[in-house]
Order: structure tokens, then C-alpha cells, then sequence
């Protein structure tokens, strides 16, 4: 049996931009990815609405600052054979940080953190599979395009960016916008059809990476 940690804010939750409110189970990335692989492989899905990669949210109602957070969700599910992490979205807030660099900066600071984390019972460090998030795209909706002010541009910049940061850490690398885009209904998530073709993408390299 293989675990598999899956990282990640509300795309990895499920918002649904059409409710508000949260997708089907079985439409959320995860979910479909669980599917595919089957029953050899568990799927732990952790999306938390908001969350950063390492940035604090002064104004939220939890703690959403991924590298505060990591080591706690490491020690409660291990052992772990891959962890997936797509975050990077609200880092593009600018209260929060508003650069795709930032993101970068945080992400190196997960992989760290996986990679050193004191497991234990002598538990092995589970591999990494880092995805940039689709990017975000333009919106008539006045509160997400004020809160996400200049993201649409750095966000573009991400895949290049974590892709790169993968091969200097070693890491596996998918890019989410190469099979998904944001809805224009708020700029940021993702329609039942979207995070579904997340899900279907990523079954191929998390295969290969967990050696099935």
C-alpha cells in the first residue's frame, strides 16, 4: 500500500466558483486521482481554502501559512511515499506576498521541510511532487480581481519557475494550466470539468514516481 499526501489551498479543497461552496467528492482532483490508481494507493487529501506557501494571512480565521502548518500534517500521516503540493495561488495576494518569486521561495522552503523533517520509527522521506496551480485569469468580479490585483501576470510565471526549482531539488514537476484553466467567474477556481482534468493528469507521473 502507497500513501500519498496531497498539499494544497482551495483547489485541492474543491471550491466551487459556481456554488459558492465545495465541489463533489468525487470530482476534486484528489479524488479522481484516488480513482485512478486504485486500491493500492491512499489518497490524503489536505486543501485548506487560503493557504499560502510560507506567508501569514493577518486577516484569516485559521492559520493558512503552509510551512507553519507541513510538519504537523507530515507527523500525523506518516509514513508518506510522495507528497503533492499545489500551492502558490493566494501568495499572488498582494497583502500576502504578489509575486510568482515569493511562491518560489516558499515552495523551496516546503521541499526543505519534507526533506528534513524528523520522521519517526526511522520512517524514509517521502518524495515531492511539486505543481504549479493553473494560472489565474481576468474577472469581472470586483471583490476576487481587488484581492488578487497583478496576479494574473505573476502567476503566469510560476510554471516556469517551479519547474526549474524541481530539477534543482531533485523533485517531480507537473504543470496544472498545461490540462486545466481558471474560470473567468472569479479569476481563481476551477469548474467540476477542470479540477477533474487535474486529477486525470497527474495519474501518469504519480505512477512512475511511487513505481507502480
Amino acid at each position: 500500500m502507497k500513501t500519498v499526501l496531497c498539499f494544497g489551498d482551495s483547489l485541492t479543497w474543491g471550491y466551487n466558483p459556481d456554488g459558492p461552496g465545495r465541489h463533489a467528492y468525487e470530482d476534486r482532483w484528489p479524488s479522481v486521482l484516488g480513482a485512478a490508481l486504485g486500491s493500492e494507493v491512499t489518497i490524503i487529501a489536505e486543501g485548506l481554502n487560503g493557504r499560502t506557501t510560507g506567508y501569514d494571512d493577518h486577516l484569516a480565521d485559521c492559520d493558512r501559512n503552509g510551512v507553519r502548518t507541513l510538519p504537523t500534517v507530515l507527523h500525523t500521516h506518516m509514513p508518506l511515499d510522495l507528497v503533492i503540493i499545489m500551492l502558490g495561488s493566494n501568495d499572488m495576494k498582494p497583502v500576502i506576498a504578489g509575486t510568482a518569486h515569493a511562491a518560489r521561495s516558499g515552495m523551496q522552503r516546503l521541499v526543505g521541510l519534507i526533506r528534513h523533517h524528523e520522521y519517526s520509527f526511522d520512517y524514509d522521506a517521502p518524495d515531492v511532487l511539486i505543481v504549479s496551480p493553473p494560472p489565474l485569469c481576468e474577472t469581472a468580479d470586483p471583490v476576487f480581481s481587488a484581492m488578487f490585483r497583478g496576479g494574473v501576470e505573476e502567476s503566469a510565471m510560476l510554471a516556469s519557475l517551479y519547474r526549474d526549482l524541481a530539477d534543482d531539488m531533485g523533485c517531480g514537476f507537473f504543470d496544472a494550466g498545461s490540462v486545466a484553466k481558471t474560470t473567468p467567474i472569479d479569476g481563481v477556481h476551477l469548474t467540476a470539468d477542470n479540477t477533474r482534468a487535474i486529477g486525470r493528469g497527474l495519474e501518469p507521473i504519480v505512477r512512475m514516481m511511487l513505481g507502480l
